[in-house]
């Protein structure tokens, strides 16, 4: 009962409901593989670009060593002597905090023992010490006497995996037990110590620094596009001020030696001294190295220390927002939801005749919100993980596309049971192919019908006709396809066939005619399955006529079909019941309209009902050019009976009989044919329903062929029950 309850509304959603589960597992999966990463930290890097400059930070300034002050030295690296002589000049303006980023592990003489003495009279310096160790780098001790008072911070900035800094330490493990506070984190401390803002855990988590307003989560493998990444230490995501030294306050190493230093620029602030000259290699690559249109731009080592104590500073003091990921669970449910998203705005598009551009626009649309929402959420601290959903919106948009499509090739084919290939692709693929109205156009047309196929129902159960309607259709139709005609509907036993409708070709009559002979060709082979299967004898006869008409959909916005409509139609079908099994009679406008070689084996003018003057029809026996199709002669010999075969007949009025029963008799009989004496005046073309006096409950059908003199008429049966083939047979031996 629940599931009748539920059943309708998953047919209803079945698209979505099979495209989302299925590309949102491989989205994550494809994400958990790591492919994903190096996308998702690319842009993040465009984030960075992308965002509002923030103002300069007043509190930091930077002592840096440019390619000018490397050259004015005397030697390089610079000696103790001069180290000494600007750490005295820097102490002068009394800043909260200097922080030395030059390896100074071993003398570099004269004046070591100057600078031994500066460093013990400074303590508010922190010198730099490298603990990680890998393939391009080694470890660097930091400086004895800075070490033996604590004055030290690691200086290692982690690498990802593209040679970029996106993350900073704030404590560096020396081993199981021991770690080491890092540059930026010891100058920080420094600065706000004075604030009373020192060390503690976060009340929310003790495993998380928090200093003043500002609490520090610990990187973890998997935060934001990460994935599997090193989290050794105290990792948090560098959340960068700005690109260059512009975002601080500078002064070079040169002005300082020179004293060359504004009353109280340093006066409280955090100073730094390191590189920035290109020949000192101090330079990485970081989120502002990924300009598309420019050369990338690396950063010097000091100005990422900077950054990363302007972060702590601010979070501390100001409340700056640190850049926080999703909890992993949070994070699954934006690529699901992404995924619905998209599904579904495919799905809800599938029945517009413009879906593609519809579904286009949308999905860019969705996509847009989608990042100008990470955008958003960036600015406010958030980093989501852009491209798995991204990924997941257009996966499942995709997805849902394939499945329409897969569907409409079904419905192709189920349609195409019953409409021609052209139809349906006239339907489905034509931006007006649904739209009520029609075009007038030059079509012939073709009506087939199977002579006496009533009487041989009456006889057969319902079964046995399916079966002989499918067998007789199915050949048909792939004559019909061959020759490009469109079956507009199946008529009883009857077929109406379009040249010219949906696609106009400059050879439709001559096809249609080709068609036919085809078609009657194809009825031997119809028969000979008929006659393993102890099955009647099938004929059919053809009308063709070519006119104009109007074509297109005709019918109501709920109900309607393609087809053709006009009185060119209903000459068509006019012409076809004047013909007998295995015959092909087409009208002059078609005879004209061919303008190709054919076989004609007579002619006849008709009125047919509804035309006020006379037509002129031609029995066709072939064609030639490149169709090259003869109709098989008719070998039916004609005997004359020693005794006549008295017979009652009445002559039918479409398919209803007079009630006004005549006299005759039968002298001459064949295969197919006979000749009917009787006192009675018929017309060529009258339909007969015949029986025998001696058999009155066998109904035998003909159609008047010519009058041949006063009372005798050639007749040619349309049908003949076996019973009466028996009979005839008997009397002709």
């Amino acid at each position: 009962m629940l599931w009748n309850k539920f059943k309708p509304a998953i047919w209803q959603w079945r698209g979505v409901i099979f495209a989302v589960p299925t590309i949102t597992l491989l989205v994550i999966l494809l994400r958990w593989t790591g492919l994903l990463q190096l996308l998702e930290l690319a842009t993040l890097d465009q984030l960075f670009l992308l965002r509002p400059p923030e103002p300069p930070d007043s509190r930091i300034v930077i002592v840096e060593i440019n390619e000018a002050d490397v050259r004015q030295q005397v030697q390089w690296p610079m000696s103790d002597e001069v180290l000494a002589n600007v750490l005295e000049t820097i102490k002068q303006q009394k800043p909260r905090a200097i922080g030395l980023d030059i390896y100074r592990d071993l003398p570099v003489n004269p004046g070591h023992e100057t600078l031994v003495k500066v460093f013990a009279n400074t303590p508010n310096l922190i010198g730099v010490q490298k603990v990680s160790n890998s393939i391009d780098s080694a470890l660097v001790n930091p400086p004895p006497a800075l070490k033996q008072r604590q004055q030290v911070g690691s200086n290692d900035l982690p690498l990802d995996g593209d040679g970029k800094i996106r993350r900073g330490l704030l404590y560096a493990n020396l081993n199981d037990q021991d770690v080491l506070e890092s540059f930026a984190l010891k100058l920080a401390l420094l600065y706000l110590k004075p604030e009373g803002i020192t060390e503690k855990p976060s009340t929310n988590n003790p495993d998380y620094l928090q200093l003043g307003r500002g609490i520090f989560p610990i990187f973890e493998a998997n935060d934001g596009g990460y994935i599997r990444a090193n989290d050794g230490s105290y990792q948090v995501l560098l959340n960068y001020r700005g690109h260059i030294q512009q975002q601080f306050t500078t002064i070079s190493l040169s002005q300082v030696q020179k004293n060359q230093i504004p009353p109280n620029f340093m006066q409280g602030k955090v100073v730094l001294i390191g590189a920035t000259a290109e020949s000192l290699k101090d330079l990485f690559y970081t989120p502002y190295s990924s300009k598309v249109f420019s050369a990338p731009q690396r950063m010097a080592g000091v100005t990422i220390h900077a950054n990363l104590i302007s972060q702590i500073l601010s979070a501390a003091l100001d409340g700056r927002s640190l850049i926080k990921t999703l909890p992993e669970p949070i994070e699954l449910l934006l690529i699901l939801g992404s995924s619905i998203i998209g599904a579904t705005l495919c799905w809800q598009q599938r029945h517009y005749i413009n879906q593609k551009t519809l579904l286009a626009v949308n999905v860019f649309f969705a996509g847009g919100v989608l990042l100008g929402g990470s955008f958003i959420a960036f600015i406010l601290g958030w980093w989501l993980p852009v491209i798995p959903a991204l990924l997941a919106l257009g996966g499942s948009a995709i997805a849902v596309t394939q499945y329409i499509a897969q569907s409409a090739g079904e419905m192709r084919k189920t349609l195409g049971r019953y409409l021609t290939d052209e139809v349906v692709a006239n339907l489905l693929e034509t931006p007006t192919g649904l739209k009520i109205g029609g075009e007038r156009r030059q079509v012939t047309l073709l009506f087939s019908d199977l002579r006496g196929f009533s009487a041989i129902s009456e006889q057969l159960p319902p079964e046995q006709v399916v079966q002989i309607l499918n067998l007789y259709l199915g050949a048909m139709t792939e004559v019909i396809n061959q020759y490009k005609g469109t079956i507009n509907e199946f008529i009883g036993d009857g077929i109406f066939v379009m040249f010219g409708a949906p696609i106009s070709r400059p050879d439709d009559a001559q096809r249609a005619i080709a068609c036919a002979i085809a078609m009657q060709l194809a009825m031997q082979q119809v028969n000979q399955q008929n006659q393993q299967m102890n099955l009647p004898r099938l004929e059919m006869g053809i009308g063709i006529n070519t006119g104009g008409v109007v074509a297109g959909n005709i019918g109501s916005q709920k109900r309607a079909q393609y087809t053709v409509i006009g009185s060119h139609v209903n000459l068509a079908a006019r012409i076809e019941t004047y013909t007998v099994g295995g015959q092909i009679l087409i009208s002059e406008n078609t005879y004209k309209d061919a303008k190709t070689d054919l076989k004609i084996t007579g002619q006849l003018q008709i009125e047919p009902k509804g035309i006020k003057e006379l037509i002129t029809i031609y029995d066709i026996g072939g064609i030639g050019g490149e169709y090259n199709l003869l109709l098989p002669e008719d070998n039916d010999v004609m005997v004359s009976l020693a005794s006549p075969i008295p017979v009652e007949y009445t002559v039918l009025q479409g398919k209803q009989a007079t009630g006004i029963l005549f006299q005759g008799e039968l002298i001459n009989l064949s295969e197919k044919k006979a000749y009917l004496k009787t006192a009675h005046s018929l017309e060529p073309l009258n339909n007969l329903k015949l029986r025998l006096v001696n058999a009155p409950e066998i109904d035998i059908y003909a159609k008047v062929i010519k009058q041949t003199d006063e009372h005798n008429f050639l007749i040619r049966f349309t049908n003949i029950p076996p019973q009466a083939i028996a009979i005839f047979q008997g009397v002709g031996s």
